[in-house]
């Protein structure tokens, strides 16, 4: 975690130079370095989250530490905007090198704490192997976010696509992902701790089904105002689904591969996102923006199915 708010620092000081010298190939290298430095943060905040949870709290653990990062999403675009406009574009990235020596403070006592309470064992110098990954939650879960961050990209890729074909103001997008914001942010912590007391499996369900139920809603009413209910449901949907996915992912892996885990389980958000992306946009040539929508509910529908995998093949047991 250090590491990544290292790196978020050196993104900054990137973004400055290229804003200073008008150079889009700094600005492109510095984005590179800043995926790289998320890429490093979030799988080992996440597995920290896990590894210092109070027994039987860990769903509440995660929800905790996704409504920030929901809090983060809500406050960080709009502050960069006002901050740009108030400014200019080298104020506003310095205070992305703030953001980040803020955050690198805070993580230097959580590493403290957390030397003392995940003792050094033999078996962190083992070799550990990616197979040691193959159990039925763990597989489940990776395989559910895949699908489900899937469906969520032609959401946030191809509506702002379709009400920009329709000549409508981006803004109206903008206020469509803040309710989505708003929404997964209050949910968060009711998901975790529901997972915490039910399992994980069940608070799934319900967050994919009220998923699901959004994106049937945004068939029907793609334009605001009421659209906005579509964004009202799949956010919380998204605010219950996510730590409970998390829990199953990794609550049962042993101390030793859960950062290797959380890694793996994070990359499969990334590949649903990129994959759906891709694949949508050959769909969205074919029969249009809109024509994108009717399918979310099945994708969606697919990761519903596969979450309660363990179930049907005995994983309770693990």
């Amino acid at each position: 975690m250090m590491a990544g708010n290292v790196l978020g620092m050196l993104a900054g000081l990137l973004y400055i130079t290229s804003a200073l010298l008008g150079n889009l190939w700094i600005f492109a290298f510095a984005r590179a370095i800043h995926g790289f430095s998320m890429g490093i943060f979030f799988p080992s905040s996440l597995s920290t989250a896990v590894d210092l949870a109070p027994p039987g709290r860990v769903g509440e653990t995660l929800g905790w530490r996704g409504m920030m990062f929901s809090l983060g999403n809500i406050v960080g675009p709009a502050l960069g905007g006002y901050l740009s406009d108030l400014l200019g574009f080298v104020g506003a990235f310095s205070f992305t090198v703030l953001f980040s020596l803020v955050g690198l403070a805070l993580v230097v006592p959580v590493w403290l704490d957390g030397r003392k309470a995940v003792p050094r064992r033999e078996e962190r110098h083992e070799d550990v192997s990616y197979s040691e990954l193959l159990r039925s939650y763990f597989v489940a879960a990776s395989l559910a976010l895949f699908f489900f961050s899937f469906s969520y990209a032609g959401v946030i890729t191809y509506l702002p696509a379709l009400y920009k074909v329709l000549g409508m103001p981006q803004s109206l997008f903008g206020f469509y992902m803040m309710v989505i914001g708003l929404a997964s942010f209050v949910m968060r912590l009711v998901g975790g701790r529901s997972a915490d007391r039910m399992g994980p499996i069940p608070v799934i369900r319900a967050g994919m089904l009220l998923v699901i139920i959004g994106y049937i809603v945004l068939i029907l009413y793609r334009l605001p105002p009421y659209s906005y209910a579509s964004a009202l449901l799949i956010g919380a949907g998204f605010g219950l689904s996510v730590p409970a996915m998390q829990l199953m992912a990794l609550g049962n892996l042993p101390q030793r591969i859960r950062t290797m885990g959380s890694s793996v389980y994070t990359m499969f958000f990334d590949l649903g996102m990129l994959g759906g992306q891709v694949t949508l946009g050959y769909v969205a040539q074919l029969e249009g923006y809109a024509g994108v929508f009717p399918l979310l509910p099945f994708i969606a529908g697919a990761s519903l199915i596969i979450v309660h995998a363990p179930l049907i093949i005995g994983g309770r047991k693990e």
